[in-house]
């Protein structure tokens, strides 16, 4: 089972498109995929038509099992989709108080590590949507992944919020005394922009180790593909936006080795 946590420490990069951009296209491709929404806004969630002000059956009763001691009953939270092989546990607006209940309880940083390895012969691929900012929910996923996904929207507050996130993944591995992996993918890339030109260089100058060549542009279709609740592969007709996440699952995927050095 592989397991990617889509992170920055910024919002409005592209985290949440990029989470079920991924999921739907393995899923298409017969992959037994997982999508989970850690971040309380619940954006994931709404995206798929699951209320996170109302829903019951959430990662949020997982962390209240593990909590009390009770028996952990992961596969209870999943939600079937529309879309074969694609299944959610989604996030309740109540998992923003988890920080308040159980901050500073042991073990509370690996319970998705633990539900996760319930699962681990029922799903190819676990794509987690985080919260973009540093706490218990954003550890649970670092803790849990085998490698992070920082989707990167081309402008400069967006890299600031990617270099945040990168020295909180450094904490993190300071403190599991683990290395975590990841790849920086730039998103809503306008090649007609300076500012976007410019931003697109920086990363390239800055991270070019760590970031993968495949540039995921701006495309109305991504927005179309939101507005009727569906991952864009599931819209009819092609676009430049499918075509750049369908060649980096792939990539991510190790399906096209010679071109493996495209992916950090």
């Amino acid at each position: 089972m592989r397991i990617w946590a889509i992170a920055n420490q910024k919002g409005g990069v592209g985290k949440t498109t990029t989470t079920v951009s991924m999921g739907g296209i393995l899923a298409q491709a017969g992959k037994r995929v997982l999508l989970i929404d850690l971040d309380p806004h619940g954006s994931l969630s709404s995206y798929l038509g699951i209320d996170p002000e109302t829903v019951e059956r959430s990662m949020y009763p997982l962390f209240q099992q593990i909590a009390s001691g009770d028996e952990v009953q992961p596969q209870a939270m999943i939600h079937t989709t529309e879309f074969d092989g694609l299944g959610v546990i989604p996030a309740s607006t109540a998992m923003a108080t988890l920080e308040k209940q159980y901050g500073a309880k042991n073990g509370m940083g690996l319970v998705l590590k633990r539900v996760l390895s319930s699962l681990y012969d029922v799903y190819d691929n676990v794509l987690i949507d985080c919260p973009p900012m540093l706490g218990l929910l954003m550890v649970n996923a670092l803790a849990a992944c085998k490698r992070v996904i920082i989707p990167v929207q081309t402008e400069h507050l967006a890299i600031k919020g990617m270099e945040r996130m990168l020295r909180t993944m450094q904490m993190i591995q300071q403190s599991l005394n683990a290395d975590i992996a990841y790849t920086i993918v730039p998103t809503m890339y306008d090649q007609r922009t300076v500012a976007c030109r410019q931003s697109l260089q920086r990363l390239q100058n800055d991270h070019r180790s760590k970031m993968t060549r495949v540039v995921i542009p701006i495309d109305t279709r991504l927005r179309d593909a939101s507005h009727q609740g569906k991952p864009i592969n599931y819209l009819r007709g092609d676009s430049q936006g499918l075509q750049a996440y369908q060649r980096f699952v792939s990539l991510l995927s190790g399906r096209r080795q010679n071109d493996a050095r495209e992916v950090a």
